[in-house]
């Protein structure tokens, strides 16, 4: 694949993508044939290549209420890699703020936005006010990365964004419980999820976290 910084039909960026033609030739009794070919893609402008050929949804296009009642707009993040999760205040994942928080520290100077979105989808487990909420992160696991209002975060109700991460990513974009963990790269576009049991200091987590960091935009 090769992307040029001028297509035939604008002055938009092409995209290349080389493959094979292969048919069957009469003429040379029914032998097959192939041959290389390039066929041309026009990129739109504005948006990274890697975007365009996933056709995934930007992520930074999307806005949460934040826990401190003011809009939570993920545009602020642009350019950065986030990791979502879904968080409740009373489940037996709850401990994973303690990880979550590490990660934060540990790579916000690289450029990783870890955001939290509370939800009550799950056992019930957050039931609290959005007050509630934040006395409990704070005063208990020293929560310092952004947070988001209660979200519902699965079925038809489901916040946009996701939505959004089903689209991009299919059954590991939806949440199946509390803690369930999105990586979005600095392009906006998802690129993984984990599921529940996946703790944050997992080095697989780490590991997409440190890929995604080192991806230039």
């Amino acid at each position: 694949m090769l992307v040029v910084p001028g297509g035939s039909a604008s002055n938009s960026p092409l995209l290349l993508l080389p493959g094979r033609r292969c048919w069957r030739s009469p003429a040379r009794g029914g032998d097959e044939c192939c041959k290389v070919v390039v066929e041309e893609v026009i990129l739109p402008r504005g948006p990274p290549a890697r975007a365009a050929a996933q056709a995934g949804p930007v992520i930074s296009g999307f806005t949460l209420d934040g826990l401190d009642g003011n809009p939570l707009a993920l545009s602020r993040f642009s350019g950065k890699v986030l990791l979502v999760v879904n968080t409740a205040s009373k489940c037996a994942f709850t401990p994973q703020y303690e990880g979550l928080e590490a990660l934060w520290r540990r790579y916000a100077p690289r450029g990783l936005v870890v955001i939290g979105v509370p939800s009550n989808d799950f056992g019930r487990q957050e039931p609290g006010t959005a007050s509630d909420i934040k006395e409990f992160c704070t005063q208990t696991y020293d929560v310092t990365f952004p947070m988001a209002g209660k979200t519902v975060v699965r079925g038809a109700n489901a916040h946009p964004l996701y939505k959004a991460f089903e689209r991009a990513l299919g059954r590991n974009g939806v949440p199946g419980w509390n803690f369930h963990k999105v990586l979005v790269g600095r392009d906006g576009i998802p690129s993984a999820g984990f599921a529940s049991r996946v703790r944050p200091g997992d080095p697989r987590v780490t590991l997409a976290i440190e890929a995604e960091l080192a991806r230039p935009l």
